[in-house]
């Protein structure tokens, strides 16, 4: 049965979930705060990997980030504030930072990565999409042993998992990287993760969707959410108020705030990563995340991306300084040969991302509200998640058996 579908928020979640909905016949909408040119979706470091099955909130994550907490350059800084929202979300991840939960949760996330990166890969074929899809795999670059053995147990686990994924030689890492000189102990390989340039998929998916009837209303930020008896009736922007038969939460770190206008308790803070492009010749053809640095490093179309750290301080797109030259400095400790240069550095964007207590997305309907579809919570992953959360909110709205158990990921979890 076709339905009338309001989508808030246009970033990778919201648009992917369109694609799937218009798929199945319903009649899409977007509501967007932004002109969706912005944000995460557009800054992020555009890798698929099945190679990143450890959520978040694993053992130690807040002894080290109690730690880093007063180094603002930190790849982990939590800004300490005295906030309800936020002591929730801290005593929830604290709690969840458990063995037991991330060996719950690596077979979880494994699955999940794997069907999102299939489904991007159909995607291209299908549609005849142009943006950059390669699979040439992912170095974890160590610059002591000590992380370089943390790294092999991980690549261990990985092939345990199923996943194409080994310890490389020094040798062999030059024949891989012939063009770039490492300064690093060793290194370990992912065969199987792919990247992608993340602003020409959505490009090429905001021209479908258009083409394909969905409408999209930018600019318009959520203000009211009226709901009867556990049925949203309608929502309010700051332009116009509209009605649908369903509605799906896919605003990212905004997600939270809007979710307390249903008496809903998603518990989410906002995760800033920063990017740094680069048009210089690197040299670099294959991805990489320079351990102990948490950076990621992406060859895209025509540039070569530095991305990474994840500074927990509330909703504000401020641009921090002391981080931007951390990536930078770590980039020139790994690759001795490449320096980026102040005009990189002031060019540097930054994104939130949807942090959820315990590394899972939430993915599905709460019990306290019949016809919202709730999609966030990504953290890290939200992009290489896209087409897979997209794919569950479509069969979950169109009450179809949906492709992977979502218990895991359901809105109303206790942590």
């Amino acid at each position: 049965m076709n339905k009338e579908i309001i989508i808030i928020g246009g970033g990778i979640i919201g648009l992917c979930s369109a694609y799937y909905l218009q798929k199945e016949g319903h009649t899409v909408s977007v509501i967007d705060q932004s002109n969706l040119d912005m944000g995460a979706s557009y800054v992020n470091a555009g890798f698929l990997s099945p190679s990143h099955f450890i959520p978040l909130s694993a053992p130690g994550v807040m002894k080290q980030g109690i730690k880093w907490m007063f180094n603002k350059s930190s790849p982990l800084y939590i800004k300490p504030r005295f906030d309800i929202d936020f002591m929730k979300w801290t005593l929830a991840f604290n709690r969840s930072c458990t063995a037991k939960h991330v060996n719950t949760s690596v077979p979880i996330i494994r699955d999940l990565t794997l069907l999102s990166q299939e489904l991007y890969s159909s995607i291209k074929q299908d549609e005849g999409f142009q943006f950059q899809l390669e699979n040439k795999g992912l170095l974890m670059l160590c610059q002591s042993e000590k992380k370089l053995e943390e790294e092999i147990k991980v690549a261990d686990l990985a092939r345990q998992m199923g996943l194409e994924a080994s310890e490389i030689s020094l040798d062999d890492l030059k024949k891989l990287q012939p063009n770039v000189r490492l300064n690093v102990k060793g290194a370990t390989y992912y065969k199987c993760d792919s990247h992608m340039t993340p602003q020409e998929f959505m490009s090429d998916i905001k021209t479908y969707l258009k083409e394909f009837g969905v409408a999209f209303f930018t600019n318009e930020k959520v203000n009211d959410i009226e709901m009867v008896n556990g049925y949203i009736t309608s929502i309010t922007t700051n332009k116009k108020n509209y009605q649908a038969d369903e509605f799906v939460l896919a605003a990212g770190s905004w997600s939270s705030f809007l979710s307390k206008k249903l008496s809903l308790q998603l518990l989410l803070q906002a995760g800033k990563g920063y990017r740094i492009n680069t048009d210089q010749d690197t040299g670099i053809s294959i991805p990489a995340i320079l351990s102990e640095a948490k950076v990621a490093v992406t060859p895209m179309h025509g540039f070569t991306r530095f991305a990474g750290t994840m500074e927990i301080a509330g909703i504000n797109q401020d641009i921090n300084k002391a981080r931007v030259d951390a990536i930078a400095h770590a980039v020139t400790k790994y690759y001795p040969e490449i320096t980026l240069d102040q005009e990189d550095k002031n060019n540097a964007q930054a994104g939130l991302r949807p942090v959820s207590p315990d590394g899972l997305p939430y993915i599905g309907r709460s019990k306290k509200c019949v016809n919202l579809t709730i999609a966030t919570g990504h953290a890290m992953m939200g992009w290489g998640l896209g087409p897979a959360t997209g794919k569950l909110v479509s069969e979950v709205i169109s009450n179809k058996k949906t492709t992977l158990n979502l218990d895991p990921f359901h809105p109303d979890r206790i942590f």
